[in-house]
């Protein structure tokens, strides 16, 4: 007992909560503990509430109350003060022009018939699934104004006393960058959608590094690509995707990287860090995607004429109608029909020394002629199934003073770097790009299969 005595006379000297808490779990082992724990905790928080901030002065504070009128304002647009509310709904499969006014709690027989009626507002004929109206009605469902965008343009219907206006202009769309990061599983098209990454952008990747990276041949998985794009929003609402800003894709383990800039005077282009200019003179491939059904051989079996010959191009299977490009800025020497077994055929002359042999079409581009000047990538044509064909594909080939090369292999001429004089504005419009494609990098992203 003198020894716990001792103990509350140290504590009260120390004055600190640790040391009360001490002394409580010590006198939780002795007999009495019930009745001293509950003469030391009032103590701990007494403690615990001074230590917070001591020698506080808490006098008192006077209080009184005011009561304000305020007045709210309520903005309002529109013809009235006893207009309504806006409504938004998604188009829905299958919807009509009456069912989606139904949705918006719109009664109004004489917008129906005047929007069933009204050539200027045939946009609205064309409900896209999943696309936002809105809708501005009175309390009784009276229609004051309905806003619907279609693609670029947005229509609006507006009531005018007795009647409505109708009107179609092009959307202001707010511009946003973008930053998506992904792995390569089965193949680049697969992983751009588990990345919810639009086609249009799927495809300016593989425009981009098509010069290094033979997206029919090379990919493995596991290789990872990032890329920083623009998207257009109308309203929140994503509209379109703009252009890709900067990209970098490691394949086995090397990597690639492309960043935008526009030269003064020129168009942009894609360039390295160090201002090299990443287009080579010829694309790799004139598909943005198929796969390799024969490649450049001296000796293949040919499945029509049954007999050993070489085949001096490569094969690429991909479905009718498919775009074919144009491998390298040229001009056109031949569009039309082949009697040699290449059917529907373009050949373009590049630099005098170089032509692109393009075989089996089902289709040119309009207006395609020969002498006609036609830049890289560049729509030329369809794949087809024209000529000594078997099925659906394109048959390519690649020429140095007329004389056969494999296109996979050949090394191809590189496109103009940066000028000297435009060296200091690309390095500082770059930087940025640059430093967010090193963030994507050392990001790891959790995959949840």
């Amino acid at each position: 007992m003198q020894q716990e005595n001792s103990a509350i006379v140290a504590a009260r000297r120390t004055w600190r909560p640790a040391r009360l808490l001490e002394l409580a779990r010590f006198l939780a082992g002795s007999r009495p503990c019930r009745v001293i724990v509950a003469i030391v905790l009032p103590f701990i928080g007494v403690v615990a509430a001074f230590g917070i901030a001591p020698n506080t002065v808490t006098d008192p504070v006077p209080q009184s109350r005011v009561v304000r009128e305020i007045e709210l304002s309520i903005h309002r647009t529109g013809v009235g003060a006893d207009e309504g509310y806006w409504r938004e709904e998604r188009i829905q499969r299958g919807d009509t022009v009456a069912t989606l006014l139904a949705r918006l709690e719109t009664n109004d027989p004489e917008a129906l018939r005047m929007l069933n009626s009204t050539r200027s507002a045939r946009s609205l004929y064309q409900l896209v699934p999943g696309r936002a109206v809105r809708a501005q009605t009175t309390a009784d469902g009276r229609l004051l104004e309905l806003r619907y965008r279609n693609g670029g343009n947005v229509l609006t219907v507006a009531r005018t006393g007795d009647g409505f206006t109708v009107a179609e202009e092009p959307v202001e769309l707010e511009r946003r960058v973008l930053m998506k990061s992904a792995e390569i599983r089965s193949s680049l098209f697969a992983a751009t959608d588990a990345a919810d990454l639009s086609d249009a952008i799927a495809t300016q990747l593989a425009d981009i590094f098509s010069t290094d990276v033979d997206f029919h041949r090379d990919l493995r998985r596991g290789d990872h690509f990032s890329v920083l794009y623009e998207v257009y929003y109308d309203g929140g609402e994503p509209v379109r995707s703009g252009r890709v800003l900067a990209a970098e894709f490691i394949n086995v383990g090397k990597l690639y990287r492309a960043v935008y800039f526009q030269q003064s005077g020129n168009h942009g282009g894609y360039y390295t860090a160090d201002g090299r200019n990443i287009r080579k003179a010829f694309l790799r491939s004139p598909l943005e995607y198929s796969r390799i059904t024969s490649g450049f051989s001296s000796s293949r079996f040919h499945p029509i004429l049954r007999e050993w010959r070489a085949h001096r191009g490569i094969d690429y299977a991909a479905p009718t109608g498919t775009r074919v490009k144009a491998t390298g800025d040229g001009v056109v020497e031949f569009a039309g029909r082949d009697n040699r077994g290449y059917g529907n055929l373009v050949v373009l002359r590049h630099q005098s020394r170089y032509s692109t042999w393009y075989g089996h079409l089902s289709g040119f581009a309009t207006g395609l002629r020969k002498g006609m000047r036609i830049s890289q990538s560049e729509v030329i044509g369809y794949v087809g199934a024209t000529g000594l064909a078997t099925a659906p594909h394109l048959h390519y080939e690649f020429r140095i003073n007329d004389v056969h090369q494999n296109p996979l292999r050949v090394v191809m001429p590189a496109a103009p770097p940066i000028s000297p004089e435009q060296k200091p504005v690309f390095e500082a419009d770059v930087a940025p790009l640059l430093q967010q494609l090193q963030l994507l990098r050392n990001t790891h992203l959790v995959r949840l299969d």
